[in-house]
């Protein structure tokens, strides 16, 4: 292979790789029923050629045919009068005229085929641009949905790698943690205020229960209870019927609560 057949080759190559980007579906389709409408029109100015043609050639024809008539008028009066001479070239200008309207109504014959064939071509164009014009719009609207398609399939594919997208992942991801440490801590902080209350609260009934015990018992040892000023006073023991109104009023107050 030669070096100028390979650089024609390559040239043609990238020559029809840059049509082929370039081609616009939507262009291309205007652009091919404009082209049919330019041969429509040229097709339609043919059809009326040969249509005026036919007329002229038949117009033509009945002239020389009403000649024939004429000159076959002359002759039959010519001999009528005995006037050989003038019905001979009576006539032979007939016959002129007659040979002509024959080659004219001939000629038409053969051009009314053609004129026939050119009118089924003008109308079978017709339906074909009527046609084409329908795919055209529906082409069109084929070709703009297939982008829109195509666009949001690259949006879509592209919302992985997308920096703005990543950062909008990562922020979430962080407002969810946040959310959830501020939960737990609350739920922290309420266990341990409850915690507190609970051993507050337990802790005066287990003494006010230890106190009373031992009240109810009638230990011979005083109890001792600290004082403002450090002091312990001596308490005196208290009588059984006392303590059992107190622990009485203390169960209504309990249950109560």
């Amino acid at each position: 292979m030669g070096f100028f057949d390979r650089l024609s080759r390559l040239l043609r190559a990238n020559l029809n790789d840059l049509v082929s980007k370039a081609e616009d579906p939507s262009k291309i389709l205007d652009q091919s029923v404009a082209d049919m409408q330019a041969d429509l029109v040229k097709l339609r100015q043919a059809v009326a050629t040969a249509i005026a043609s036919q007329k002229r050639l038949q117009n033509q024809a009945e002239q020389a045919s009403s000649q024939d008539r004429y000159w076959m008028g002359k002759a039959e009066l010519a001999l009528k009068e005995n006037r050989e001479d003038l019905a001979r070239e009576a006539l032979t200008r007939r016959k002129t005229y007659s040979d002509t309207a024959t080659a004219l109504n001939t000629q038409i014959a053969s051009q009314s085929g053609q004129v026939d064939t050119l009118k089924n071509s003008l109308r079978a164009l017709e339906g074909k641009i009527a046609e084409a014009k329908t795919k055209k719009d529906m082409l069109k609207a084929r070709q703009q949905a297939a982008q829109a398609q195509e666009q949001l399939q690259n949006a879509v594919g592209n919302l992985g790698t997308n920096s703005s997208m990543a950062a909008f992942d990562q922020m979430e991801e962080k407002v969810l943690a946040m959310e959830a440490r501020s939960q737990a801590a609350a739920e922290l902080a309420g266990a341990d205020l409850e915690s507190q209350f609970a051993a507050l609260e337990g802790s005066n009934v287990d003494e006010e229960l230890a106190a009373l015990k031992n009240r109810l018992e009638g230990g011979s040892n005083p109890i001792s209870l600290p004082t403002a000023n450090g002091a312990v006073p001596q308490l005196q023991p208290v009588q059984v019927a006392e303590v059992d109104a107190e622990l009485e009023q203390l169960k209504r107050s309990i249950d109560k609560l």
